[in-house]
């Protein structure tokens, strides 16, 4: 099943990346040739995605200015302003759900980046949710989850990195109270239920969470 809608999650303040965010939210932050929200989106589109919904926080107006209503992109975008305190992983989605109906859907950080095509994989059949993990960065050597036989679990010898990308099923959210929430409020209890599928990506990959972060991923793509 390929998925046509996604969420690409661009409320972070970017604390790390000061000064670099003072005057410019971290999604639209250059590498490449171009923002790095606008690696995703060209990657979903091409992929077949029609509908993306977008949380903002700091400086919002800003990523509004610059990709207004997705044509550019062949995309539709859904804006989801959520106020000084953004909502977090799961809280920025339980408040898009809307956009998604009742299918299964794709969630991107925008800070980072991926050379993996976009959509990643639906949810296999009796699953709430597909995570991407990568090979523990020399930032995070802990990981946060590990993988056995294409199942996410919450402990085990393989262990590897969230990737910032993910797919869904709706009804993983629709209990959640709405209101701030992180990853692991959701992810967590199904992990441990069975119900999420995970597989790992050894390719180009990185976590831009700091301007010396930045500056290696400009440099390996030059």
């Amino acid at each position: 099943m390929t998925l046509k809608r996604a969420m690409l999650l661009a409320a972070g303040r970017g604390l790390r990346m000061r000064p670099l965010t003072d005057s410019l939210p971290k999604a639209l932050l250059p590498v490449g040739g171009k923002p790095l929200i606008a690696h995703h989106l060209h990657r979903l589109a091409a992929g077949g995605v029609f509908d993306v919904a977008i949380n903002t926080s700091w400086l919002g107006e800003r990523l509004r200015a610059a990709l207004g209503d997705g044509g550019q992109f062949g995309l539709r975008i859904h804006w989801f302003d959520e106020g000084p305190e953004p909502l977090e992983f799961a809280g920025g989605i339980r408040n898009a759900l809307a956009v998604f109906g009742d299918e299964p859907f794709a969630v991107i950080s925008s800070d980072v980046y991926a050379a993996v095509p976009l959509p990643p994989p639906a949810p296999p059949p009796g699953r709430l949710a597909h995570l991407l993990l990568v090979p523990n960065p020399a930032h995070h050597p802990r990981g946060d989850y590990a993988i056995e036989c294409g199942e996410l679990r919450l402990e085990g010898p393989r262990r590897a990195t969230f990737a910032g990308i993910a797919s869904f099923r709706p009804e993983l959210f629709r209990a959640l109270p709405p209101g701030r929430r992180g990853l692991r409020a959701v992810i967590d209890p199904a992990a441990h239920a069975g119900l999420v599928s995970a597989e790992l990506y050894a390719g180009t990959w990185a976590d831009v969470g700091t301007p010396e972060r930045l500056e290696q991923l400009a440099a390996s793509l030059a």
